[in-house]
Protein backbone atom coordinates (compact mmCIF):
# COMPACT_ATOMS: atom_id res chain seq x y z
CA UNK A 1 0.00 0.00 0.00
CA UNK A 2 1.35 3.43 -0.97
CA UNK A 3 2.24 5.91 1.75
CA UNK A 4 1.84 8.88 -0.60
CA UNK A 5 -0.87 11.35 0.48
CA UNK A 6 -4.27 11.37 -1.17
CA UNK A 7 -4.40 13.77 -4.12
CA UNK A 8 -6.88 16.57 -3.45
CA UNK A 9 -8.51 18.37 -6.36
CA UNK A 10 -10.63 21.48 -6.82
CA UNK A 11 -13.93 20.81 -8.57
CA UNK A 12 -16.03 23.88 -7.77
CA UNK A 13 -15.48 27.64 -7.52
CA UNK A 14 -17.76 30.37 -6.18
CA UNK A 15 -17.40 34.01 -5.21
CA UNK A 16 -19.10 37.34 -4.74
CA UNK A 17 -16.67 40.25 -4.71
CA UNK A 18 -16.24 43.99 -5.31
CA UNK A 19 -15.66 43.12 -8.98
CA UNK A 20 -18.61 40.82 -9.63
CA UNK A 21 -21.38 38.72 -8.18
CA UNK A 22 -19.83 35.44 -9.30
CA UNK A 23 -16.55 33.90 -10.41
CA UNK A 24 -16.78 34.58 -14.20
CA UNK A 25 -17.58 38.29 -13.76
CA UNK A 26 -14.87 38.70 -11.12
CA UNK A 27 -12.28 37.02 -13.34
CA UNK A 28 -13.24 39.10 -16.39
CA UNK A 29 -12.94 42.30 -14.38
CA UNK A 30 -9.52 41.27 -13.05
CA UNK A 31 -8.22 40.64 -16.55
CA UNK A 32 -9.60 43.99 -17.67
CA UNK A 33 -7.82 45.75 -14.81
CA UNK A 34 -11.03 47.12 -13.31
CA UNK A 35 -11.21 48.50 -9.78
CA UNK A 36 -13.84 47.53 -7.23
CA UNK A 37 -13.01 50.49 -4.99
CA UNK A 38 -15.63 53.22 -4.66
CA UNK A 39 -16.50 56.21 -2.51
CA UNK A 40 -18.72 55.54 0.51
CA UNK A 41 -22.01 57.42 0.62
CA UNK A 42 -22.74 57.22 4.36
CA UNK A 43 -24.13 60.12 6.32
CA UNK A 44 -21.21 61.74 8.12
CA UNK A 45 -18.58 59.91 6.06
CA UNK A 46 -16.72 63.19 5.56
CA UNK A 47 -15.66 63.01 9.22
CA UNK A 48 -13.73 59.77 8.67
CA UNK A 49 -10.03 59.68 7.73
CA UNK A 50 -10.79 57.20 4.93
CA UNK A 51 -13.96 57.62 2.87
CA UNK A 52 -13.80 54.77 0.36
CA UNK A 53 -13.75 50.97 0.28
CA UNK A 54 -14.19 47.99 -2.06
CA UNK A 55 -17.84 47.15 -1.51
CA UNK A 56 -19.69 44.24 -3.09
CA UNK A 57 -20.61 44.71 -6.73
CA UNK A 58 -23.92 42.84 -6.28
CA UNK A 59 -26.18 43.27 -3.24
CA UNK A 60 -26.87 39.96 -1.42
CA UNK A 61 -30.58 40.86 -1.42
CA UNK A 62 -30.62 40.10 -5.15
CA UNK A 63 -30.20 36.36 -4.47
CA UNK A 64 -31.29 35.74 -0.87
CA UNK A 65 -34.94 36.30 0.14
CA UNK A 66 -35.40 39.06 2.69
CA UNK A 67 -36.94 36.84 5.40
CA UNK A 68 -33.78 34.68 5.35
CA UNK A 69 -31.53 37.72 5.01
CA UNK A 70 -32.89 39.19 8.26
CA UNK A 71 -31.54 36.15 10.13
CA UNK A 72 -28.07 36.35 8.62
CA UNK A 73 -25.18 38.70 9.13
CA UNK A 74 -23.94 40.10 5.81
CA UNK A 75 -20.80 37.93 6.00
CA UNK A 76 -22.96 34.82 6.37
CA UNK A 77 -25.25 35.77 3.50
CA UNK A 78 -22.40 36.23 1.04
CA UNK A 79 -20.78 32.98 2.18
CA UNK A 80 -23.99 31.15 1.25
CA UNK A 81 -24.03 32.87 -2.15
CA UNK A 82 -20.46 31.81 -2.90
CA UNK A 83 -21.03 28.28 -1.58
CA UNK A 84 -24.09 27.79 -3.75
CA UNK A 85 -22.17 28.84 -6.85
CA UNK A 86 -19.24 26.55 -6.01
CA UNK A 87 -21.58 23.62 -5.29
CA UNK A 88 -23.36 24.03 -8.62
CA UNK A 89 -20.04 24.54 -10.44
CA UNK A 90 -18.84 21.21 -9.03
CA UNK A 91 -21.85 19.49 -10.59
CA UNK A 92 -23.67 18.64 -7.39
CA UNK A 93 -27.45 18.60 -7.07
CA UNK A 94 -29.10 21.46 -5.15
CA UNK A 95 -29.42 20.64 -1.44
CA UNK A 96 -32.76 19.36 -0.22
CA UNK A 97 -32.76 21.77 2.70
CA UNK A 98 -36.51 22.44 2.76
CA UNK A 99 -39.32 20.03 3.53
CA UNK A 100 -42.87 19.64 2.27
CA UNK A 101 -44.65 19.31 -1.07
CA UNK A 102 -43.35 22.59 -2.54
CA UNK A 103 -39.76 21.59 -1.75
CA UNK A 104 -40.31 18.19 -3.38
CA UNK A 105 -41.67 19.89 -6.51
CA UNK A 106 -38.65 22.24 -6.62
CA UNK A 107 -36.24 19.31 -6.23
CA UNK A 108 -37.96 17.41 -9.02
CA UNK A 109 -37.66 20.43 -11.31
CA UNK A 110 -34.00 21.10 -10.45
CA UNK A 111 -31.20 20.12 -12.83
CA UNK A 112 -29.77 16.68 -12.30
CA UNK A 113 -26.49 16.49 -10.45
CA UNK A 114 -24.29 14.33 -8.30
CA UNK A 115 -24.92 13.74 -4.61
CA UNK A 116 -22.59 13.10 -1.70
CA UNK A 117 -23.11 11.27 1.57
CA UNK A 118 -23.45 13.89 4.31
CA UNK A 119 -21.22 11.85 6.61
CA UNK A 120 -18.44 12.26 4.03
CA UNK A 121 -18.99 16.01 3.48
CA UNK A 122 -17.20 18.66 5.53
CA UNK A 123 -17.08 22.46 5.77
CA UNK A 124 -14.15 24.73 6.64
CA UNK A 125 -15.25 28.33 6.20
CA UNK A 126 -13.47 31.14 7.97
CA UNK A 127 -13.93 34.79 8.82
CA UNK A 128 -11.34 36.98 10.46
CA UNK A 129 -13.85 39.16 12.30
CA UNK A 130 -17.30 37.60 11.95
CA UNK A 131 -20.58 39.44 12.43
CA UNK A 132 -19.32 42.94 13.11
CA UNK A 133 -22.41 44.62 11.63
CA UNK A 134 -24.68 42.51 13.82
CA UNK A 135 -22.72 43.17 17.00
CA UNK A 136 -22.62 46.93 16.56
CA UNK A 137 -26.14 47.37 15.21
CA UNK A 138 -27.59 45.17 17.96
CA UNK A 139 -25.88 47.25 20.60
CA UNK A 140 -27.39 50.38 19.06
CA UNK A 141 -30.86 48.77 19.28
CA UNK A 142 -30.25 47.77 22.91
CA UNK A 143 -29.08 51.24 23.89
CA UNK A 144 -31.86 53.10 22.09
CA UNK A 145 -34.84 50.74 22.49
CA UNK A 146 -34.02 48.33 25.32
CA UNK A 147 -33.12 44.68 25.63
CA UNK A 148 -36.53 43.36 24.54
CA UNK A 149 -36.02 44.74 21.03
CA UNK A 150 -32.74 42.91 20.48
CA UNK A 151 -33.14 40.11 17.92
CA UNK A 152 -33.07 36.55 19.27
CA UNK A 153 -30.84 35.75 16.28
CA UNK A 154 -28.11 38.14 17.42
CA UNK A 155 -25.70 35.55 18.83
CA UNK A 156 -25.79 33.16 15.84
CA UNK A 157 -25.49 36.16 13.54
CA UNK A 158 -22.40 37.63 15.20
CA UNK A 159 -20.38 34.49 15.98
CA UNK A 160 -17.35 33.98 13.68
CA UNK A 161 -18.34 30.37 12.96
CA UNK A 162 -21.83 31.40 11.83
CA UNK A 163 -21.03 31.25 8.11
CA UNK A 164 -19.53 27.78 8.44
CA UNK A 165 -22.56 26.65 10.42
CA UNK A 166 -25.11 27.97 7.92
CA UNK A 167 -23.26 26.44 4.96
CA UNK A 168 -22.95 23.12 6.78
CA UNK A 169 -26.67 23.10 7.57
CA UNK A 170 -27.74 24.00 4.04
CA UNK A 171 -25.63 21.30 2.40
CA UNK A 172 -25.98 18.65 5.11
CA UNK A 173 -22.27 18.48 5.94
CA UNK A 174 -21.81 16.08 8.86
CA UNK A 175 -18.13 15.14 8.57
CA UNK A 176 -17.27 18.32 10.47
CA UNK A 177 -17.88 22.06 10.30
CA UNK A 178 -14.94 24.27 11.17
CA UNK A 179 -14.08 27.98 11.30
CA UNK A 180 -10.41 28.87 11.71
CA UNK A 181 -9.69 32.42 12.83
CA UNK A 182 -6.25 33.90 12.14
CA UNK A 183 -6.97 37.43 10.95
CA UNK A 184 -6.11 37.91 7.26
CA UNK A 185 -4.69 34.38 7.03
CA UNK A 186 -7.99 32.79 8.10
CA UNK A 187 -9.27 31.46 4.79
CA UNK A 188 -5.80 30.42 3.65
CA UNK A 189 -5.78 28.19 6.72
CA UNK A 190 -9.27 27.00 5.82
CA UNK A 191 -8.02 25.67 2.48
CA UNK A 192 -5.10 23.92 4.16
CA UNK A 193 -7.34 22.36 6.81
CA UNK A 194 -9.74 21.15 4.10
CA UNK A 195 -6.85 19.44 2.30
CA UNK A 196 -5.88 17.75 5.57
CA UNK A 197 -9.45 16.58 6.23
CA UNK A 198 -9.52 14.75 2.91
CA UNK A 199 -6.01 13.34 3.25
CA UNK A 200 -6.84 12.05 6.74
CA UNK A 201 -9.90 10.24 5.42
CA UNK A 202 -12.34 12.35 7.45
CA UNK A 203 -14.20 13.47 4.33
CA UNK A 204 -14.41 12.84 0.61
CA UNK A 205 -15.63 16.37 -0.17
CA UNK A 206 -15.07 19.63 1.70
CA UNK A 207 -16.67 23.03 1.12
CA UNK A 208 -13.96 25.51 2.06
CA UNK A 209 -13.16 29.19 1.84
CA UNK A 210 -13.69 32.48 3.59
CA UNK A 211 -15.96 35.46 4.00
CA UNK A 212 -15.75 38.97 5.40
CA UNK A 213 -18.01 41.99 5.51
CA UNK A 214 -16.97 44.67 7.97
CA UNK A 215 -17.05 47.92 6.02
CA UNK A 216 -18.48 49.92 8.91
CA UNK A 217 -17.69 53.38 10.33
CA UNK A 218 -16.03 51.88 13.42
CA UNK A 219 -13.79 49.67 11.29
CA UNK A 220 -12.86 52.57 9.03
CA UNK A 221 -12.08 54.70 12.09
CA UNK A 222 -10.03 52.03 13.88
CA UNK A 223 -7.93 51.06 10.88
CA UNK A 224 -7.60 54.76 10.14
CA UNK A 225 -6.33 55.38 13.67
CA UNK A 226 -3.68 52.71 13.06
CA UNK A 227 -2.57 54.55 9.90
CA UNK A 228 -2.94 51.20 8.13
CA UNK A 229 -5.24 52.26 5.29
CA UNK A 230 -4.64 54.44 2.27
CA UNK A 231 -6.01 57.96 2.60
CA UNK A 232 -6.13 58.66 -1.13
CA UNK A 233 -9.68 59.99 -0.83
CA UNK A 234 -9.48 62.03 -4.03
CA UNK A 235 -8.86 58.97 -6.27
CA UNK A 236 -10.00 55.82 -4.46
CA UNK A 237 -9.79 53.52 -7.49
CA UNK A 238 -6.02 54.17 -7.55
CA UNK A 239 -5.48 53.89 -3.80
CA UNK A 240 -4.41 50.24 -3.62
CA UNK A 241 -0.99 50.21 -5.29
CA UNK A 242 1.21 47.32 -4.16
CA UNK A 243 4.94 47.78 -4.81
CA UNK A 244 4.50 51.40 -5.89
CA UNK A 245 6.78 53.99 -4.28
CA UNK A 246 3.73 56.04 -3.34
CA UNK A 247 1.70 53.31 -1.65
CA UNK A 248 0.30 54.46 1.67
CA UNK A 249 -1.81 51.60 3.01
CA UNK A 250 -4.40 48.98 2.17
CA UNK A 251 -7.99 49.41 0.98
CA UNK A 252 -10.71 47.63 2.95
CA UNK A 253 -12.82 45.22 0.92
CA UNK A 254 -15.62 42.73 1.45
CA UNK A 255 -16.62 39.49 -0.21
CA UNK A 256 -16.65 35.71 -0.04
CA UNK A 257 -15.01 32.92 -2.00
CA UNK A 258 -15.63 29.19 -1.71
CA UNK A 259 -14.08 26.10 -3.27
CA UNK A 260 -15.21 22.50 -3.44
CA UNK A 261 -12.29 20.20 -2.65
CA UNK A 262 -12.46 16.44 -2.98
CA UNK A 263 -10.24 13.45 -3.28
CA UNK A 264 -9.15 12.80 -6.85
CA UNK A 265 -10.53 9.29 -6.62
CA UNK A 266 -13.96 10.59 -5.63
CA UNK A 267 -13.96 13.29 -8.30
CA UNK A 268 -12.92 11.00 -11.13
CA UNK A 269 -15.41 8.33 -10.10
CA UNK A 270 -18.25 10.78 -10.73
CA UNK A 271 -16.66 12.29 -13.86
CA UNK A 272 -16.17 15.73 -12.32
CA UNK A 273 -14.36 18.57 -14.05
CA UNK A 274 -11.11 19.33 -12.21
CA UNK A 275 -10.01 22.97 -12.07
CA UNK A 276 -6.68 22.36 -10.34
CA UNK A 277 -4.89 20.25 -7.76
CA UNK A 278 -4.82 21.57 -4.20
CA UNK A 279 -1.31 20.31 -3.63
CA UNK A 280 -0.51 21.38 -0.06
CA UNK A 281 -0.16 24.13 2.52
CA UNK A 282 2.47 25.49 4.88
CA UNK A 283 2.19 27.52 8.08
CA UNK A 284 4.39 29.49 10.43
CA UNK A 285 4.23 32.17 13.12
CA UNK A 286 6.39 35.29 13.20
CA UNK A 287 6.33 35.65 17.02
CA UNK A 288 7.35 39.23 16.36
CA UNK A 289 4.55 41.82 16.71
CA UNK A 290 0.76 41.81 17.00
CA UNK A 291 0.40 43.97 13.88
CA UNK A 292 3.69 44.39 12.00
CA UNK A 293 5.21 41.53 9.99
CA UNK A 294 8.74 40.44 10.79
CA UNK A 295 10.78 42.68 8.45
CA UNK A 296 13.19 39.83 7.76
CA UNK A 297 10.41 37.82 6.10
CA UNK A 298 11.77 34.70 7.78
CA UNK A 299 8.42 33.38 8.95
CA UNK A 300 6.82 33.93 5.58
CA UNK A 301 9.64 32.07 3.87
CA UNK A 302 9.15 29.14 6.27
CA UNK A 303 5.46 28.95 5.36
CA UNK A 304 6.32 28.81 1.65
CA UNK A 305 9.01 26.17 2.15
CA UNK A 306 6.63 24.08 4.24
CA UNK A 307 3.96 24.39 1.54
CA UNK A 308 6.43 23.05 -1.02
CA UNK A 309 7.33 20.14 1.23
CA UNK A 310 3.68 19.34 1.91
CA UNK A 311 2.92 19.51 -1.81
CA UNK A 312 5.96 17.49 -2.89
CA UNK A 313 7.12 20.36 -5.08
CA UNK A 314 10.58 21.75 -5.82
CA UNK A 315 11.16 25.52 -5.76
CA UNK A 316 11.96 25.55 -9.48
CA UNK A 317 8.47 24.20 -10.26
CA UNK A 318 6.80 27.38 -8.99
CA UNK A 319 6.15 29.82 -11.83
CA UNK A 320 3.61 32.12 -10.19
CA UNK A 321 2.89 33.68 -6.80
CA UNK A 322 -0.31 35.49 -5.93
CA UNK A 323 1.21 37.64 -3.22
CA UNK A 324 -0.44 38.85 -0.02
CA UNK A 325 0.78 42.35 -1.04
CA UNK A 326 -1.65 44.64 0.74
CA UNK A 327 -0.08 47.92 -0.48
CA UNK A 328 1.41 48.85 2.89
CA UNK A 329 4.87 50.39 3.15
CA UNK A 330 5.85 47.85 5.82
CA UNK A 331 4.52 44.70 4.23
CA UNK A 332 5.13 44.47 0.49
CA UNK A 333 8.92 44.35 0.19
CA UNK A 334 9.56 41.87 3.06
CA UNK A 335 7.22 39.43 1.30
CA UNK A 336 9.24 39.70 -1.90
CA UNK A 337 12.40 39.03 0.08
CA UNK A 338 10.74 35.99 1.63
CA UNK A 339 9.78 34.70 -1.83
CA UNK A 340 13.44 34.84 -2.89
CA UNK A 341 14.52 33.16 0.35
CA UNK A 342 12.03 30.34 -0.11
CA UNK A 343 12.16 29.86 -3.87
CA UNK A 344 15.73 30.81 -4.73
CA UNK A 345 17.69 33.87 -5.77
CA UNK A 346 16.87 33.04 -9.39
CA UNK A 347 13.17 33.60 -8.63
CA UNK A 348 13.17 36.86 -10.61
CA UNK A 349 13.98 34.95 -13.77
CA UNK A 350 11.02 32.58 -13.65
CA UNK A 351 8.32 33.69 -11.19
CA UNK A 352 5.42 35.91 -12.22
CA UNK A 353 4.22 37.80 -9.13
CA UNK A 354 0.86 39.55 -9.00
CA UNK A 355 -1.08 41.48 -6.36
CA UNK A 356 -4.81 41.33 -7.05
CA UNK A 357 -5.74 43.33 -3.93
CA UNK A 358 -4.89 46.30 -6.16
CA UNK A 359 -8.34 45.73 -7.71
CA UNK A 360 -10.40 43.85 -5.11
CA UNK A 361 -9.21 45.62 -1.98
CA UNK A 362 -8.30 43.56 1.08
CA UNK A 363 -11.00 41.10 2.12
CA UNK A 364 -9.25 40.41 5.45
CA UNK A 365 -10.38 36.91 6.50
CA UNK A 366 -11.79 36.28 3.02
CA UNK A 367 -8.63 37.29 1.16
CA UNK A 368 -6.88 33.92 1.13
CA UNK A 369 -9.91 32.16 -0.32
CA UNK A 370 -10.52 34.72 -3.05
CA UNK A 371 -6.86 34.77 -4.01
CA UNK A 372 -6.82 30.96 -4.03
CA UNK A 373 -9.69 31.03 -6.53
CA UNK A 374 -7.77 33.58 -8.61
CA UNK A 375 -4.59 31.44 -8.43
CA UNK A 376 -6.55 28.41 -9.62
CA UNK A 377 -8.01 30.37 -12.55
CA UNK A 378 -4.54 31.72 -13.37
CA UNK A 379 -3.22 28.16 -13.71
CA UNK A 380 -6.30 26.88 -15.53
CA UNK A 381 -6.52 29.75 -18.02
CA UNK A 382 -2.76 30.32 -18.31
CA UNK A 383 -3.13 34.06 -17.67
CA UNK A 384 -1.74 36.11 -14.77
CA UNK A 385 -3.85 39.19 -13.95
CA UNK A 386 -1.75 42.35 -13.91
CA UNK A 387 -1.14 44.34 -10.74
CA UNK A 388 -3.08 47.60 -11.04
CA UNK A 389 -1.92 51.11 -10.14
CA UNK A 390 1.77 50.23 -10.25
CA UNK A 391 3.16 53.41 -11.79
CA UNK A 392 6.50 53.95 -10.03
CA UNK A 393 8.13 50.70 -8.94
CA UNK A 394 9.71 50.73 -5.50
CA UNK A 395 13.52 50.72 -5.80
CA UNK A 396 13.73 47.71 -3.46
CA UNK A 397 11.58 45.51 -5.70
CA UNK A 398 13.71 43.07 -7.68
CA UNK A 399 11.16 40.40 -8.60
CA UNK A 400 9.08 40.28 -11.78
CA UNK A 401 5.78 42.00 -10.96
CA UNK A 402 3.16 41.47 -13.66
CA UNK A 403 1.76 44.87 -14.63
CA UNK A 404 0.29 46.68 -17.58
CA UNK A 405 -1.61 43.73 -19.01
CA UNK A 406 -2.21 40.05 -18.17
CA UNK A 407 0.70 37.74 -18.90
CA UNK A 408 0.46 34.34 -20.56
CA UNK A 409 1.92 31.37 -18.74
CA UNK A 410 3.60 28.50 -20.58
CA UNK A 411 1.74 25.31 -21.40
CA UNK A 412 2.24 22.07 -19.52
CA UNK A 413 2.53 21.20 -15.83
CA UNK A 414 2.81 24.30 -13.66
CA UNK A 415 2.57 25.15 -9.97
CA UNK A 416 1.81 28.32 -8.02
CA UNK A 417 1.63 29.65 -4.47
CA UNK A 418 -0.94 31.87 -2.81
CA UNK A 419 0.29 33.72 0.28
CA UNK A 420 -1.86 34.99 3.16
CA UNK A 421 -0.46 36.72 6.23
CA UNK A 422 -2.38 38.07 9.21
CA UNK A 423 -2.11 40.31 12.26
CA UNK A 424 -0.60 38.30 15.08
CA UNK A 425 2.12 36.91 12.83
CA UNK A 426 0.05 34.21 11.11
CA UNK A 427 1.63 33.03 7.84
CA UNK A 428 -0.01 30.62 5.39
CA UNK A 429 1.04 29.59 1.91
CA UNK A 430 -1.10 27.28 -0.25
CA UNK A 431 0.31 25.42 -3.25
CA UNK A 432 -1.72 24.56 -6.34
CA UNK A 433 -0.82 22.58 -9.44
CA UNK A 434 -2.34 22.82 -12.88
CA UNK A 435 -4.61 19.88 -13.71
CA UNK A 436 -3.32 18.18 -16.84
Amino acid sequence: MSNSPTTVVVTGLGATTPLGGDVPSTWSALLAGESGVRNLDWEGVEELPVRFAAQLKVDPAESIPRPQLRRLDRNQAIALIAAREAWADAGYAPPAAKKGRKAAEEAAAAPEGATVDGDRLGVVLSSGIGGLHTALNSYDVFREKGWSRVSPFTVPMLMPNGASGHVGIEFGAMAGSHALVSACASSGEAVGYAIDMIRAGRADVVICGGTESCIHPLQMASFGAMRAMSTRNDEPERASRPYDKNRDGFVLGEGAAVMILESEEHARARGARIHAIAAGAGYSGDAYDIVLPDPSGGGQAKAMRRALTDAGLRPEEIVHVNAHATSTPAGDVPELNSIKAALGEDAAARINVTATKSMTGHLLGGAGALESVITILTLREGLVPATANLEDLDDEVDLDIVRGEPRKLPDGPLAALNNSFGFGGHNVSVAFRRAV
